[in-house]
């Protein structure tokens, strides 16, 4: 099982959302969050003192899959996500020792 964590913009989010249901992927975990990479944030002025923002808002997205599926939600995900600017986001991939459903007490892939 692998853990893919995604970093894309907020206005990706309802694409993103609606491409992985149409995919029967399920067990999304979605997370609006702050950051930077090579996008930097941009500068303001405010009474006259110029302040720096470098945190941009972003959604995070994660989802546990099957060793198998992992490359389709790759592809899934960066085909709706790329822009080609510089922001669009980036893709981890985690490797996952174990799942369990707490109500059923399933684990690996039958948990997920």
């Amino acid at each position: 099982m692998k853990r893919v964590e995604a970093i894309v913009r907020p206005s990706k989010l309802e694409e993103v959302k609606e491409a992985l249901k149409n995919k029967n992927i399920n067990g999304v975990t979605i997370s609006q969050v702050m950051g930077c990479g090579q996008q930097r944030g941009w500068k303001e002025y405010h009474r006259g003192t110029e302040i720096t923002t470098n945190v941009l808002p972003k959604i995070e997205v994660k989802i546990v899959v099957e060793d198998d599926k992992v490359e389709d939600v790759i592809e899934l995900i960066t085909s709706i996500a790329r822009t080609g600017e510089v922001g669009d986001g980036k893709i981890f991939i985690i490797d996952i020792a174990d799942a369990i459903r707490i109500r059923t007490g399933e684990r690996g892939n039958s948990a997920l």
